[in-house]
């Protein structure tokens, strides 16, 4: 592996006084045609969740696609037991009673809803992830405390180094460091 290969950079992130700055920075970053970049904030903030991009979500879908299958699952469950396998005349009640199946279906429902929002937000969100690049910018431990970060990635086609970095402080970033793998 070459050496300029082992020093890529993963971007360039730039430290902000406040959350208005921050937005402001993100909106100018848009603004300029950079389109793979990232805000870090000491807690969530929709302004900045809006002004990077991010509106679509697949979690819903993968949470209603969860309970639709734990629900049938259920439903076939018991319908396979209670008509195919153990079939078993109880009162002169049908073989099929599908009211007597509603609360475990309901149930296997909520079941399949549950696991699926919690396996999708893991997997959508790259969770566990004990190591990112951002840790290594020194000032980036202030951003579980009172300082917001936008970090422009060099996978952007209009990544340039020198470029990000005049650009971030030209936004009022009170720094800008490399951000190394």
């Amino acid at each position: 592996m070459s050496t300029a290969a082992k020093h890529k950079l993963y971007g360039v992130m730039g430290e902000f006084h406040s959350a208005d700055e921050l937005i402001t920075a993100i909106e100018k970053v848009r603004e300029e045609g950079f389109t793979k970049l990232d805000a870090y904030t000491p807690f969530p903030i929709e302004e900045v969740w809006e002004a990077i991009g991010h509106h679509k979500s697949q979690v819903p879908l993968i949470v209603l696609l969860g309970g639709i299958i734990g629900g049938l699952s259920g439903f076939f469950l018991q319908y396979w037991v209670s008509v195919i396998e153990y079939p078993v005349n109880i009162g002169g009640r049908p073989f099929n009673s599908w009211p007597a199946f509603i609360p475990v279906t309901f149930e296997c429902t909520i079941l399949g809803a549950v696991l699926s929002a919690v396996a999708g937000v893991f997997i959508l969100n790259g969770l566990p992830e004990p190591y990112h690049p951002v840790f290594n910018v020194r000032r980036f431990a202030f951003a579980s405390r009172d300082r917001y970060f936008l970090c422009i990635e060099s996978r952007d086609p209009k990544f340039d180094r020198n470029r990000a970095h005049e650009l971030l402080l030209s936004l009022n970033a009170m720094e800008a460091n490399d951000v190394e793998p």
